[in-house]
């Protein structure tokens, strides 16, 4: 869920990806993220009586270019007024750094999914008090508990053009490497000064490919605390096995808050913090929506890259995705089995395994929608069309004539080490070899003036990197740690030899596997200090010559890598300027030949605000994906768009996933479905289906109605959608928690009378007596 940056830090976790709250941006070679090609231009999603595309993940600024077809599909806010950040609602809409929330009182109350406040809920989490098993309900301010080290709010207040200041720096005659440093400088440069502004986190992001930037500036909030959690039987429920399927039974909500300091401002976590007063927030609503009514999602939507070329789309479902799906797979297991029968170890790898599973399960979905669509055929004759197109047109001949060319050739030429690349990646999995390298790094860059370091060692990020070194004590255990990384050398074993890391190979030395090797990392684990925060923050201070100078065992082996990765590095950002270079002319080309035929263009996904808009809707899935009735589905050949509380009794078993909180077993046996019965299917609505666009990141997103009002969470996709990423079609449905539910379990299971108040839906006593 990261944005598109031109930054490289080697030895970065698809994990930490995935999980960890950051403002990193994947480079072109950087495969960790999902690569994703262009989307299905003419897809349209069928009414039941006319044709309604709602493709598109748009920018604020582009709404009033929609404003007639939002309209006419149920949106009541003016679009030219959703342009602006500090406006009601974009103004609500935040982002949790890889995950997306909203305000929803006036005391900086926060909704989000469950699943993205897991660490929270996992760190504060012990062997006597297990709130993912339990749930967390603070009744009052003082007994909200901080999340977990390193989590934000990020609150958008501005966002500026700055495509003209970063070209002025760049020359036809910069080499790949040139490039990318006169970018990099350039966006140091303007960062800086928009960070002058205390308490403020900046950010310059690419669209398109690089063909404009945007200099965007949040307001950062650093105390962050949980407030309310249900038990994982209600916020996980079903688990892996219902991930990414319909029908859907999973409260995946979660409250957290804001707070800053007396004066108002951003500040660390102290006991006289407040709560922050955001300038806007959601109305909650007590009623979701109907079957065909418009909704809307707006999130930080991680990153997609709908417009890559048929050669990428080829690699990726040929080679990458089947790769990342075993290697995800694998990592999970040697989690469970080094973490077995230890609790301790367990909670702190939790939100681990589940994010490995989730991505393993959505890298199957990818291969198996890909096995059944035409991408690739579509990509190649996009390419023979756009060639042709040029062709026709003097002008665009002169101006576009060999891009396509030149961008196949680069892509072939990182292609040819990818291999080596990934597993250079993971290699170094161990949490003590990546925390020795980062420090070493930091020692090197700190003898730099400030504006010289490199990206993630400047003065403005050492709260993070402060964090990042304390967070490791909850997200790490030694002999858990020891397996992954002997699972990244035993996959760093099979590379051919002219692919391998000189410097590593003469650490291993005679023992590279079996019981030497075990023996030889066992021996590392017992002589490092590295597994205590206090001296992983003593480290910080130290000179690069401390390092040099070291006994630590991790410590030497980082120092001893440097050279090779560094190089590494180098070749890494060389590659991603040449990219700078010609990606951009390949989306400036696109962009001209769509508006030749009055098609907008929205920009692929890079963790910046967005907005997706769609219609309340179930459809039909492949041939033989029902299997008889059941709730969420007519047991005929169609998915409806509501599953209801009956499901969850069907599901039931007793056994995690699938298990369930006896108050709110009772309350269904009991039908107490109080205010928020729903006629039409005569039970409360869990989770529901929609039309509208989404990605990694979105997660947390608020779902509102045409009156901006919260009317539920997306959560998820279904399976039939895993590929939305790629290719936007007739059956992609984003899965989303009802808000009804999310507002019966609070009131019926959990009794979070107190949040329920402070956002305005609290009962009325005589109204509930008299709906029953």
């Amino acid at each position: 869920m990261k944005r598109t940056k031109l930054s490289t830090v080697l030895g970065l976790s698809l994990a930490a990806t995935l999980l960890a709250a950051c403002d990193g941006k994947p480079t072109e070679t950087d495969q960790t993220t999902k690569p994703v090609t262009e989307t299905k231009q003419e897809t349209a999603q069928q009414g039941p009586e006319t044709s309604v595309s709602t493709e598109g993940m748009w920018m604020p600024s582009q709404l009033p270019l929609l404003g007639d077809k939002l309209k006419s599909l149920g949106l009541e806010l003016d679009p030219e007024t959703m342009t602006d950040l500090t406006q009601f609602p974009m103004n609500a809409i935040i982002s949790l750094g890889g995950c997306s929330a909203s305000f929803v009182s006036p005391k900086g109350l926060v909704a989000t999914n469950h699943h993205c406040a897991y660490g929270s809920i996992s760190y504060n989490s012990t062997e006597d008090n297990d709130l993912l098993a339990n749930g967390f309900l603070a009744e009052s301010l003082e007994e909200e508990v901080p999340a977990a080290p390193g989590s934000r709010v990020y609150v958008t207040v501005d966002m500026q053009e700055v495509t003209d200041k970063i070209k002025s720096k760049l020359s036809d005659d910069m080499d790949g490497a040139e490039r990318f440093k006169a970018i990099e400088n350039a966006e140091k440069a303007l960062v800086a000064d928009c960070e002058s502004d205390p308490g403020h986190r900046c950010e310059v992001y690419s669209y398109y490919g690089g063909a404009t930037y945007y200099l965007i500036k949040q307001l950062a909030i650093r105390d962050v605390r949980l407030v309310h959690a249900p038990a994982s039987s209600v916020g996980k429920f079903g688990g892996d096995i219902d991930n990414w399927m319909w029908p859907r039974h999973t409260g995946d909500y979660s409250f957290l808050r804001a707070y800053v300091g007396p004066d108002g401002k951003p500040a660390d976590y102290a006991e006289d913090n407040v709560p922050y007063k955001p300038k806007h927030h959601l109305k909650v609503a007590t009623k979701g929506p109907d079957e065909g009514d418009y909704v809307m999602v707006a999130g930080y939507p991680g990153s997609t890259n709908r417009y890559r070329t048929a050669v990428e789309v080829d690699n990726n479902f040929n080679w990458y995705y089947p790769t990342m799906q075993k290697v995800l797979a694998e990592w999970s297991e040697v989690i469970g089995e080094a973490s077995e029968g230890n609790k301790d170890a367990q909670l702190k790898y939790a939100s681990l395994v589940a994010g490995l599973n989730n991505y393993a399960k959505n890298f199957t979905g990818m291969l198996e929608g890909y096995e059944r669509s035409d991408l690739l055929e579509r990509k190649q004759q996009l390419e023979k069309d756009l060639q042709a197109w040029i062709e026709a047109n003097p002008e665009s001949k002169e101006k576009y004539a060999s891009v396509i060319a030149d961008l196949q050739a680069l892509i072939a030429e990182q292609q040819s080490t990818q291999e080596r690349d990934l597993v250079m990646r993971y290699m170094g999995r161990s949490a003590m070899l990546s925390a020795a390298q980062r420090l070493y790094r930091l020692s090197l860059e700190n003898e730099k003036p400030n504006m010289e370091r490199e990206p993630g060692y400047q003065e403005r990020d050492m709260t993070r990197f402060t964090e990042s070194m304390k967070r490791i004590e909850r997200n790490f255990h030694p002999q858990v740690d020891q397996a992954i990384w002997t699972y990244f050398i035993q996959r760093y074993n099979q590379l051919p030899e002219e692919q391998r890391i000189d410097s590593f190979d003469e650490f291993l030395g005679d023992a590279a596997s079996g019981e030497a090797l075990q023996e030889k990392l066992s021996a590392m684990y017992e002589n490092t200090d590295l597994t205590e925060t206090d001296a992983r923050l003593a480290w910080m201070e130290k000179s690069p010559q401390d390092f040099r100078n070291s006994e630590d065992p991790f410590i030497q082996l980082a120092v001893a890598m440097y050279d090779d990765t560094y190089a590494m590095e180098q070749r890494d950002k060389a590659m991603t300027g040449r990219f700078a270079e010609l990606r951009p002319k390949y989306m400036d080309l696109l962009i001209a030949y769509n508006k030749e035929q009055g098609k907008p263009v929205y920009p692929d996904a890079n963790s910046s605000l967005r907005l997706t808009y769609g219609l309340v809707k179930g459809y039909t899935p492949p041939e033989g994906t029902i299997k008889g009735a059941a709730d969420g589905n007519d047991g005929k050949d169609s998915f409806v768009p509501f599953t209801t509380l009956r499901g969850i009794k069907q599901k039931y078993t007793g056994e995690d996933p699938f298990d369930a909180p006896q108050a709110l077993l009772d309350a269904i046996e009991n039908e107490d479905y109080g205010r928020f019965y729903k006629g039409e299917i005569d039970s409360v609505p869990v989770n529901f289906l929609s039309t509208v666009d989404i990605t990694g990141g979105n997660s947390g997103s608020a779902t509102m109605n045409g009156k901006g009002e919260l009317i539920g969470l997306v959560f998820d996709g279904t399976y039939d959608s895993i590929n939305a990423d790629w290719d936007f079609n007739d059956n992609t449905r984003a899965i989303h928690v009802d808000v009804a539910y999310m507002l019966w379990v609070m009131e019926k299971v959990d009794g979070a009378h107190n949040l329920l108040e402070e956002m305005g839906v609290a009962a009325d006593s005589e109204a509930e007596k008299s709906e029953n």
